[in-house]
């Protein structure tokens, strides 16, 4: 009769390997959720995309487009939309006018940090696209340093206005170097609406009723960063003071992003390109605007 021998793997030895394979799947698991958080919080935060508002005029003859861009805060950190990345963009747009609306460095900027924002302006003068510059409260508001912009053909509104053609249209653009007004502000008391043009109001910060009253056609708006976080189906997480302002506060009030309309005209909010002070966008990527305004 022959006699069967069965080896059996002590006790511990079995737990020791069990042990190495509970390690090595929670090690993959790991992994892979961290590719994942890395992806989303990439694809939200460094890439670019274009935003595209249509608006009918009957001030208008011909088709007008513009490019807005807004709150680059360059840096020369990793992960940072370059230059050449957003210039791309503006090509694919191929604007009649480009209009930047401030914030383009940080307050903290250093001096190279200062030369990326304006380089990526001359650098679309020099793709040979008009271009007009408002003043955000980030912005280097030293006289110095707006002679130098305009030196480089900037074309800074500053508390000004320029009245162009675009084709057959005759359009007015206003801008405005705003930061913080006092509640007496009235633009009415900076500029007269030209009634025979089509007006565009260029301003960094929105402030929805103040433009209203001043009534022009477009107004241009930035600063928001779009709420920075967007949560689906619930709007900003956070906007000016509030949690969920748009399930716990007024949604009507709330201007994040995107196109809003008022009496005489409309409102476009960017929510811009850079990452100011984190890079923490969610739902909400960096964007250059593409309106386009087309007869009635």
């Amino acid at each position: 009769m022959e006699e069967e021998t069965i080896q059996s793997t002590p006790a511990s030895e079995e737990s020791q390997t069990f042990s190495t394979r509970k390690k090595s799947g929670c090690v993959s698991r790991f992994i892979k959720v961290t590719l994942v958080i890395f992806a989303v919080w990439w694809f939200n935060n460094c890439t670019l995309k274009i935003t595209k508002a249509e608006i009918k005029s009957n001030k208008v003859n011909n088709e007008i487009k513009i490019a807005v861009l807004s709150d680059q805060h360059a840096s020369d950190k990793p992960f940072s939309i370059s230059n050449k990345r957003i210039i791309d963009k503006i090509k694919k747009i191929n604007p009649d006018v480009v209009c930047v609306l401030g914030d383009m460095h940080s307050s903290n900027a250093d001096d190279s940090e200062k030369q990326i924002s304006m380089n990526l302006m001359t650098d679309i003068i020099s793709e040979g696209y008009k271009l007009y510059f408002v003043l955000g409260e980030h912005d280097d508001r030293r006289n110095i340093y707006v002679s130098e912009m305009e030196q480089n053909g900037i074309n800074v509104l500053d508390q000004e206005s320029e009245t162009i053609k675009i084709k057959d249209t005759e359009v007015t653009f206003y801008g405005i170097s705003n930061a913080y007004f006092s509640p007496t502000f009235d633009l009415s008391n900076e500029f007269e609406l030209n009634k025979d043009t089509y007006n565009i109001l260029l301003a960094h910060i929105p402030m929805y009723q103040d433009y209203q009253s001043f009534g022009a056609d477009l107004t241009l708006c930035g600063d928001t960063h779009g709420g920075v976080i967007q949560v689906p189906f619930f709007g900003p997480a956070y906007y000016n003071g509030k949690v969920l302002p748009e399930i716990f506060g007024n949604k009507e009030n709330v201007y994040d992003k995107g196109l809003f309309g008022y009496r005489s005209g409309y409102m476009f909010i960017t929510s811009g390109i850079g990452n100011y002070p984190i890079p923490a966008r969610f739902n909400n990527r960096p964007e250059i605007g593409e309106i386009i305004i087309t007869p009635e």
